[in-house]
């Protein structure tokens, strides 16, 4: 082996070319790039991208690596020409529903730290003097627009072929017109790429082949959960307005733009526009009917990524173009055809290793937009073991099995093209598919009236309009204030009475979907003694609460760990990506030392969970089970086998809520029996069944964090205010060094806790949070508070705000007051939680 790991990367377009260049910047010197088309126009998506970067995301994630493909890109030039024209973004308002989904966005956008402004229609009209700001077709009309000056356009096939160039200087060789056939691989590694001209040895090969990743994936059995679509771009004839005003023919001098409400835009293409539209049906590609073109014969107008033109498909739009733009009354379309790009059920990159192949990794589904950050992110991943960017909602293991299916991705991708210029909530369900995975309880759920939400395609309930009647006798001091239209959505004021009666009586709740995986076997606790924070080397019948690290300290993710028998755990985790890690370290520590074998089963799916949380919840348990349940017989986060009803229940004493009660477990054959059990013994105390609203409200009230929202693997456990979790004196966990040493640097920013002033302004997170009028920091999780009776807020601040500091969150546009407040809001002494 060479001074580095042979590395094949698997296409050479905008995502490839910029991870050998990063790898190569690391002084990795054995790259080899293989291309299936002639490197001087492969052919790919990034060969017909349009180009348009903008910043502007709900991910944090997505515009950190927006952000950086537009600063490399700026970077990259020749002969005093840059790759990127930063000639800024404008996104357009035509309704009033459009203009506040703009403010909200330059939150957002505040919070991530990108520059942006909202801009009224008469600046709209001097910034871009080609629009109509008068009337409209449907009456509709410009009312104003966000604009980012740091947005731009990229001339991706440019940067490719400097690329290639800096990187050969680097040693990076390609191999273009070569053909991938095949994946070498030998006791669960990679060992090289076969090719049309042999085979090329590797330890590390990755799959940058855009809309081709699915088949490749095929060739070592991953799924890769992406879908080629064609999406439309024309450009028209030439302008009389823009004649002699670009210096280049395909050169733009003027923002990109966003007419989203029509789902288009636009750029200037010299003296011409192209115009990109969102507004057709979706158009799946048959990957077997992908045009056949020669290196010989490929072009600007003939390659593999450029389909026939469907003019029909087209015309809407172009009518609503000529609508908005009216010199395009005096241009014909000159050239028109679908490209294709790949799509995922979530919208979000295929970014990380196979976890059944070793040294296979994939970094697939990115558009130009994120490319160079994607690229970065790879190469931390691949040379140092993680990013420094958060990865979880990019990772290539975070879809469940049924969501990796053929029809199901199909089905979400196509969703996901339609209402990508949608105005969507953050709590916005998807319509189909549903009902994919329900619980043993969901046929009484629906009788109760269950409003669902989906979550990795689970349903789970919200709240339940049985309980509506509740709110007849509800104490004036539970009475939460009206909510403002945003707020409202998917929310109901039931949460409320399903939180009264949480608090003063019990509630049943659904904690099925909370993801469950079975440790057993003689490594059981060495496993998982290496990799959590815990002390999970306790007697059976001990819960832990305890982190997973990265190596550099981050939290990777947080779990909950009961301990059933001497070799055998119960794990409640986050995400498939804590179930691929754990099975994969399992497998690495068995083959390391075969007695030391460790089994991790995914067991969501056979088995089932009720929270039975609230004051009364000992009587209506007392109902119908003789086992000793007192804080003497079943003491907190502590767990044992019961029988409720003559079922087998595994009790666990914990609570989300903040409330005396247990998670009660079973198999799922028994679940809708125990499901009725408790109800039927809780009617006599007032027993409802309550949904997610009022848990997210008693949660935050309580203080405990939601792993993905309120921290992640850029944070680590004193920051986030999870340092209880590190058992004392314990080492040689994964990241215990990298911790040690970040627990005695001053932290730049920590979690807080914050509750609104006026008492009846609910924000939703990702709204940024004001210091002295200078924006420092963003919400991560808010709610309303049922039970403290006022708005909450959790959010990443400066160490140096304090606890009676006064801060602002900014909520569409407007400054809302907060103060920093002491946690946990509700029962700091623990009294209720203890019995």
């Amino acid at each position: 082996m060479s001074a580095s790991p042979r590395v094949v990367i698997i296409g050479a377009g905008i995502v490839g070319t910029n991870l050998a260049d990063e790898l190569a910047s690391r002084g990795w010197n054995d790259i080899t790039v293989v291309e299936q088309g002639p490197l001087e126009l492969a052919g790919g998506s990034t060969s017909h991208a349009p180009g348009l970067v903008f910043q502007n995301n709900p991910s944090r994630t997505m515009t950190e690596f927006a952000t950086y493909t537009v600063n490399k890109l700026l970077a990259l030039g020749k002969d005093g020409q840059s790759c990127f024209n930063q000639v800024g973004g404008l996104e357009l308002a035509t309704t009033p529903e459009r203009l506040a989904d703009l403010k909200r966005k330059m939150g957002v956008m505040t919070s991530w730290g990108v520059e942006s402004r909202i801009i009224d229609a008469d600046e709209c009209e001097k910034i871009y003097p080609l629009l109509n700001t008068g009337k409209l077709t449907g009456g509709r009309e410009v009312l104003g627009g966000l604009l980012i000056p740091t947005d731009g356009l990229a001339l991706a096939a440019r940067a490719v072929q400097l690329l290639i160039e800096r990187t050969r200087e680097q040693g990076v060789t390609y191999r273009g017109s070569t053909t991938v056939t095949g994946i070498a691989r030998d006791g669960g590694k990679v060992t090289g790429v076969e090719t049309s001209a042999g085979l090329i040895p590797a330890d590390i090969v990755v799959s940058c082949a855009g809309f081709w990743g699915r088949e490749l994936g095929k060739m070592v059995g991953l799924e890769v959960p992406l879908l080629p679509l064609a999406h439309q771009y024309a450009i028209t004839t030439p302008l009389a307005e823009l004649e002699n005003v670009n210096e280049l023919p395909n050169g733009a001098g003027k923002p990109i733009l966003r007419y989203q409400d029509k789902d288009l835009y636009y750029r200037e293409w010299g003296d011409r526009i192209g115009i990109g539209s969102y507004a057709h049906r979706p158009m799946p590609v048959d990957m077997s009917a992908l045009p056949k073109v020669s290196a010989e014969d490929m072009s600007d107008h003939r390659m593999p990524s450029r389909l026939d033109f469907t003019l029909d498909d087209f015309l809407p739009a172009w009518e609503d173009s000529q609508d908005l733009l009216p010199a395009l009354r005096s241009t014909e379309i000159q050239d028109g055809f679908n490209g294709i790009f790949s799509f995922t059920p979530d919208g979000g990159p295929l970014m990380g290793e196979a976890p059944d192949l070793e040294g296979f990794f994939v970094a697939e589904a990115v558009w130009v937009t994120h490319s160079a950050g994607v690229a970065k992110a790879m190469a931390e991943l691949i040379i140092d073991g993680q990013p420094r960017t958060d990865l979880h909602g990019c990772e290539l293991t975070r879809f469940e099995k049924v969501q990796t299916s053929d029809a199901y991705v199909s089905e979400t991708s196509q969703q996901n093209f339609v209402e990508i210029y949608d105005v969507m909530h953050p709590l916005q369900p998807r319509e189909s598919p549903r009902d994919l995975r329900v619980s043993p309880f969901n046929v009484r759920q629906k009788e109760l009236g269950a409003f669902f939400l989906e979550s990795a395609a689970w349903e789970r309930p919200h709240w339940f309009e049985a309980n509506r009647g509740l709110l007849a006798d509800l104490p004036e001091e539970w009475r939460a204030p009206e909510r403002d239209d945003w707020s409202a959505m998917f929310h109901s004021p039931i949460s409320a009475a399903e939180a009264w009666k949480t608090r003063t009586a019990v509630g049943l709740f659904d904690m099925t979907p909370l993801k469950r995986l079975s440790v057993t076997g003689p490594g059981a606790q060495a496993l998982l003694h290496r990799l959590s924070t815990g002390n999970i080397a306790k007697k059976p019948g001990a819960v832990t609460y305890c982190l997973l690290l990265a190596d550099d300290g981050g939290i990777r993710s947080d779990v909950t760990v009961a301990r059933l028998a001497e070799e055998e755990f119960q794990l409640g985790v986050n995400s498939n990506v804590d179930f691929d890690y754990l099975r994969v370290e399992a497998r690495r520590q068995s083959a390391a030392d075969p007695s030391q074998w460790a089994h991790v089963t995914d067991i969501t799916g056979s088995t089932c969970c009720i929270g039975l949380w609230g004051p009364l919840a000992r009587e209506v348990i007392g109902k119908v089970s003789t086992d000793d349940l007192t804080n003497d017989g079943l003491k907190y986060f502590r767990t044992k086998e019961i029988s409720v009803g003559g079922i087998p229940v595994t009790a666990m004493r914990l609570s989300y809520v903040g409330e005396l009660g247990w998670e009660l477990y079973t198999t799922a054959e028994y679940g809708l029996k125990l499901w009725d059990l408790l109800f039927e013994a809780g009617r006599e105390h007032g027993i409802i069944a309550a949904g997610r609203g009022a848990f997210n409200s008693m949660r935050l009230e309580k203080g405990y964090r939601l792993w993905g929202t309120d921290m992640t693997s850029e944070h680590h456990p004193y920051q986030a205010g999870l340092g209880f979790s590190v058992a004392k004196d314990k080492t040689g966990f994964v990241g215990a060094e990298a911790l040690a040493v970040r627990k005695e640097q001053p932290a730049a920013k920590t979690l807080r806790c914050l509750t609104v002033d006026d008492g009846t302004s609910v924000v939703l997170g990702k709204e940024p949070v004001y210091v002295a009028g200078e924006a420092v920091g963003y919400v991560t999780s808010a709610a309303y508070g049922f039970t403290v009776r006022k708005p909450l807020a959790y959010a990443w601040l400066p160490t140096s705000v304090a606890e009676g500091d006064s801060v602002e969150i900014e909520y569409f546009g407007r400054r809302v007051a907060a103060t920093v407040s002491a946690e946990p809001l509700f029962d700091p002494g623990m009294e209720r939680l203890r019995g």
